[in-house]
């Protein structure tokens, strides 16, 4: 068995279809509404369901403070390289990457206000 999706609530549904598709390599494969949602597919196969916060029943659309979406690289090069593609992108940044827990990466906020983190175990 494995996790095949996520649905994740955002501010900003169309910057957040983008930036997923720029900077981590997911395709928009179907769209409803005035991008009222979103399902994009990685390159592993794997979902993300982007929703407008108008979707959540009770209005609620605060993650709790350590929620977070993480992305794991195969090297320190490809955290730094992405880094610095984000930072060029004008993403904005509290700390550059860095040893985090036994690995070595970063997080920042993603449009739809998304804490994310990408790291590499090596």
């Amino acid at each position: 068995m494995k996790l095949n999706h996520i649905n994740l609530p955002v501010t900003d549904v169309a910057a957040s279809i983008s930036f997923f598709e720029q900077y981590f390599n997911f395709k928009c494969i179907e769209t409803k509404g005035d991008n009222l949602l979103a399902v994009l597919q990685g390159t592993d196969g794997f979902i993300l369901v982007l929703m407008s916060n108008s979707f959540n029943r009770k209005g609620d659309s605060t993650y709790p403070d350590a929620f977070h979406i993480g992305f794991f690289v195969d090297s320190r090069q490809q955290v730094v390289d992405l880094y610095d593609s984000l930072v060029a992108g004008g993403i904005a940044m509290e700390h550059p990457p860095g040893s985090m827990r036994g690995s070595y990466g970063f997080y920042f906020i993603a449009p739809g206000n998304i804490l994310t983190e990408v790291a590499s175990h090596v």
